[in-house]
């Protein structure tokens, strides 16, 4: 687990998610690894305005935002586009044409393990160099 927590200790990390207990959960769980801090958010304009007031190390996307635009891959497209590790977390089946845009994202299946969404955080930011 030190492996887990040194790549995650001190990083600032945005957790978007339109559901609130699995949000706090993420949240507790990213903390509990060392995380410097976690903003979570429910929609895509809140993920925005998120990355637009700070810099973020690393993020955690729900792929269905309750059709709310922008949706989570117009977010995983500028988190991209800015080399931010990220994380998608989805009660999508991982087979899906959706992840076709970003092969080399790791994908959790909800619901999740809590030692795999770590490995897939820590995978994300080394693949990343972060």
């Amino acid at each position: 687990m030190a492996a887990l927590e040194s790549s995650i200790a001190g990083k600032r990390c945005l957790v978007v998610d339109d559901q609130f207990l699995i949000a706090m959960d993420i949240r507790q769980i990213v903390e509990g690894a060392g995380a410097k801090s976690v903003v979570c958010v429910a929609t895509g304009e809140e993920a925005l305005a998120a990355l637009d007031s700070g810099a973020i190390d690393f993020a955690i996307l729900d792929v269905k935002l309750g059709g709310e635009l922008p949706t989570s891959m117009s977010i995983a497209a500028r988190l991209a586009a800015e080399g931010t590790p990220f994380v998608f977390l989805t009660g999508v089946r991982i087979d899906d044409p959706v992840f076709r845009q970003f092969p080399d994202t790791p994908v959790i299946e909800k619901p999740y393990d809590v030692t795999a969404l770590l490995a897939a955080i820590r995978r994300a930011i080394e693949q990343r160099g972060s």
